[in-house]
């Protein structure tokens, strides 16, 4: 199994009461912890200008801004966005800005994609609010200009949602073929539909029985299209919630509790709950149970958050030290 570390950036919170000017060196102290071993094969970013559960006036780093910093502050680890809204950047200013930081990083870059969810935000930022339909069909056709501009150094589309005549991307990534695609999401007709076409990787529903049912669909997509579904890898996010002992893991959801009532305490309850009912609960050998099982039906690359990692990496070491060498490999 391979394993990434989301990075707090203030998108959930997870930088809250750290002073602005130190936040920086919070975020970049913790990319390079996992750069320099060797648990961590990627670390990630989401995509959002507002906090959740809900906007309030914490900070919330910019997605392809920190990519580019940590190009030049990390020299290993692969870095990705799970995952950058298709709206929020024209796909071949995307395309653009994707392999210039492709060339710095020298090419370990990946490209987590997908339709767009979080309305407050979009609204506020002055991009509306279109259906599912139109933002699935802004996403399939965003990722046909960027697979065009990363082959070939150029893209040309006279589509629906986007029009491009002869836009050049040069120089072109790194990595053969062009950065790789991360298809974010589990719409049944569209989005795995659009994965099954164009991605490398997908993330979707973590759940044993959520990822099980999202797999067939992907799988059937495939076999509509004529593509080796074996060829595409399935992740999954999870929230790491983890101890020694029942003892530790109850005190650490104890401060999730406590951090969130401080932060958000209309919404403190139901985030609480949401960490606590995850399938990365408890200790290192129930984790390793639970990513066992979930290997047994594909998926094999965990994409992990730690939502105390800012102010205490005692949970990342634990999982580092017990939990990454059962599975790794």
């Amino acid at each position: 199994m391979r394993f990434g570390l989301f990075i707090p950036q203030g998108w959930r919170m997870d930088l809250v009461d750290i002073d602005p000017s130190q936040q920086w060196a919070t975020m970049n102290a913790l990319a390079q912890h996992a750069d320099t071993g060797d648990a961590w094969e990627s670390i990630w970013v989401y995509d959002h200008f507002h906090t959740v559960p809900e906007p309030t006036d914490q900070a919330t780093h910019e997605a392809w801004t920190l990519m580019a910093a940590y190009a030049v502050s990390t020299s290993r680890v692969r870095l990705g966005q799970m995952c950058t809204c298709m709206a929020y950047r024209n796909p071949a200013y995307l395309a653009k800005v994707a392999a210039t930081i492709d060339l710095i990083s020298g090419g370990r870059v990946e490209m987590g994609i997908g339709a767009g969810w979080y309305e407050h935000e979009w609204r506020a930022y002055g991009y509306g609010f279109p259906g599912a339909g139109d933002r699935l069909g802004a996403l399939h056709e965003g990722v046909e200009i960027m697979k065009q501009a990363w082959e070939t150094g150029e893209a040309t589309l006279d589509g629906r949602y986007y029009q491009v005549d002869g836009a050049q991307v040069r120089p072109q990534p790194l990595q053969p073929g062009g950065i790789p695609f991360w298809i974010a999401g589990g719409g049944e007709k569209k989005t795995l539909r659009t994965a099954a076409r164009y991605a490398q990787y997908t993330n979707f529903d973590g759940s044993p029985e959520g990822f099980a049912h999202k797999s067939e669909v992907l799988r059937g997509h495939c076999e509509d299209l004529g593509r080796d579904f074996d060829q595409i890898v399935r992740s999954a996010n999870y929230n790491v919630v983890i101890g020694r002992d029942q003892a530790e893991v109850d005190e650490r959801l104890a401060w999730i509790g406590e951090h969130y009532r401080k932060a958000t305490p209309s919404k403190a309850g139901s985030t609480l709950e949401g960490f606590r009912t995850g399938p990365l609960v408890g200790t290192p050998e129930q984790i390793v149970e639970r990513l066992r099982e979930l290997e047994g039906l594909g998926m094999t690359y965990a994409i992990t958050y730690f939502v105390e990692a800012a102010y205490d990496r005692s949970g990342i070491e634990l999982f580092e030290r017990e939990v990454v060498p059962a599975l790794k490999g």
